[in-house]
C-alpha cells in the first residue's frame, strides 16, 4: 500500500482535491516552465523544511530478520545498490514503515512532479499548496507573482518523462526523504506583454535533469509526500 505513500492514496487523496483545479490543465498537458528554482530562468530559491504537520503515532513493523530479510528488502535492492547510502536509507525508511515500496514512489514522483511543473506554469497556486511545503511553496509563489506584474505568458507543453531514479534517502527522525533525479521532455516558450518571445522555443523540444526531495513525517495523519526542495543539474 505504498502512497498512503505516493502510489495509492497520494492520488485517490489528491484527485478529490485538484482534479476540478487540473482538469482544463491535463486536457492542454502544459507545464514547460521552470519552478522558481529553475536556473535558465534565474528564478531559484532553495527550501528544505516541510510544513507543519498533525501526527498521530502508527504501528510499525520493524525491519525482518532471518530468512524473511531478503524478501523484506527485495524491492529496495533492486532500486538502490546494496551498501550504499540510498540503500541505508531506504532500508531504515522501510523499517519505520512498513508499507513503503520505492518503485511506486517512484511512480508518484513522477506524477507529481508533472502536475507541479504544469500547475507553476499556469499559476495554479492552490494545486501548488497542496502538494509543496510551506517555504517552497513561498518560493513558488513569489515567482509566479513576478511573472505576473511583468505580464509575461507562458506556452508549454509537457512531452514526457524520460526517466527518474532515486538517488539518496534519509530518514531524519520520524521523517523519511527522499531525493529523486528526472530526467524530463518538454516544450516552451515565455512571451512578454509585447507578444516575443524572451524564454525558451515555442518549437523544440528542450530535455532536462532535475533533483526533487520529498519528505513526509511518517507518524503524520496525512499520508501525503510534499515537494521541500530542487534543484536542477
Amino acid at each position: 500500500m505504498e502512497f498512503l505513500d505516493f502510489g495509492t492514496i497520494f492520488f485517490l487523496v489528491a484527485a478529490v482535491v485538484i482534479f476540478y483545479q487540473l482538469r482544463s490543465v491535463l486536457g492542454r498537458r502544459t507545464g514547460r516552465e521552470r519552478p522558481p528554482f529553475d536556473a535558465r530562468t534565474g528564478k531559484r530559491e532553495n527550501s528544505d523544511t516541510p510544513g507543519d504537520e498533525n501526527v498521530v503515532t502508527l504501528p510499525r513493523r520493524r525491519g525482518a530478520t532471518g530468512e524473511d530479510k531478503a524478501a523484506f528488502y527485495e524491492a529496495i535492492d533492486a532500486i538502490a545498490k546494496p551498501g550504499s547510502k540510498a540503500n541505508a536509507g531506504l532500508r531504515a525508511i522501510k523499517d519505520a514503515d512498513a508499507n513503503f515500496e520505492p518503485k511506486s514512489f517512484l511512480d508518484g514522483a513522477a506524477m507529481a512532479y508533472e502536475m507541479i511543473v504544469m500547475s507553476f506554469a499556469d499559476g495554479d497556486r492552490k494545486t501548488l499548496r497542496n502538494l509543496l511545503s510551506r517555504e517552497v511553496y513561498e518560493g513558488f509563489d513569489a515567482a509566479i507573482t513576478e511573472r505576473e506584474k511583468r505580464g509575461d505568458k507562458v506556452q508549454s507543453s509537457f512531452v514526457g518523462i524520460d526517466k527518474s531514479e532515486i538517488i539518496s534517502a534519509e530518514l531524519k527522525g520520524t521523517e523519511a526523504h527522499v531525493t529523486v533525479r528526472i530526467i524530463s521532455e518538454m516544450i516552451s516558450a515565455t512571451i512578454d506583454k509585447s507578444g516575443a518571445v524572451i524564454d525558451g522555443d515555442p518549437e523544440t523540444v528542450a530535455e532536462g535533469t532535475d533533483v526533487w526531495t520529498f519528505a513526509r513525517d511518517l507518524r503524520a495523519r496525512d499520508p501525503n509526500w510534499k515537494l521541500v526542495a530542487t534543484e536542477e543539474e
